[in-house]
């Protein structure tokens, strides 16, 4: 089954249809909350857990979804889950993007870093105190080199 809004529905109406009471419970992860959100929106109570709070048995290392259901039911029923904080979805949305701006800023970071020892084993060094500006990328452009492996260019760097 996939996990559509409407296939959700349809499984939290069956689900709530059976029993008096239910409370839903997940493991938050890389989908976000909008689960959570349509369960809450559908007058049911909903707890998102980070992974890393739930107990587990030390040597318990088989993990299955119906282990993980089983389990998580137990616990909730338990009491012994810490929910986390579930946000609206301008905050879910400004963390997806800071995220993303993070992620794109390493890996400028790592790439620079690439480049710059690639030019260093190859004795090339920016004559200047500052890189990565303009100059750095028209000096950039100007390097050649004897093997054509070596010679490819970046099409944001070559001119048009």
């Amino acid at each position: 089954m996939d996990s559509s809004v409407d296939n959700m529905r349809r499984l939290i109406k069956r689900i709530t249809a059976k029993h008096a009471q239910a409370h839903f419970c997940y493991e938050a992860g890389p989908t976000g909350y909008g689960l959570h959100r349509l369960i809450v929106s559908m007058g049911f109570p909903c707890s998102v857990v980070a992974p890393s709070l739930i107990p587990r048995k030390p040597g318990d290392r088989v993990k299955t979804n119906h282990r993980d259901a089983v389990a998580l039911a137990k616990l909730l029923r338990a009491g012994e889950l810490t929910a986390v904080w579930v946000p609206d979805e301008s905050h879910e949305a400004m963390r997806d993007l800071l995220r993303a701006r993070a992620a794109a800023v390493e890996t400028l970071c790592v790439h620079r870093q690439q480049v710059s020892a690639f030019l260093l084993r190859r004795g090339r060094i920016f004559p200047r105190k500052t890189a990565w500006g303009a100059r750095h990328l028209r000096w950039l452009q100007q390097q050649k080199f004897d093997h054509p492996a070596h010679q490819m260019r970046c099409r944001r760097w070559s001119k048009a």
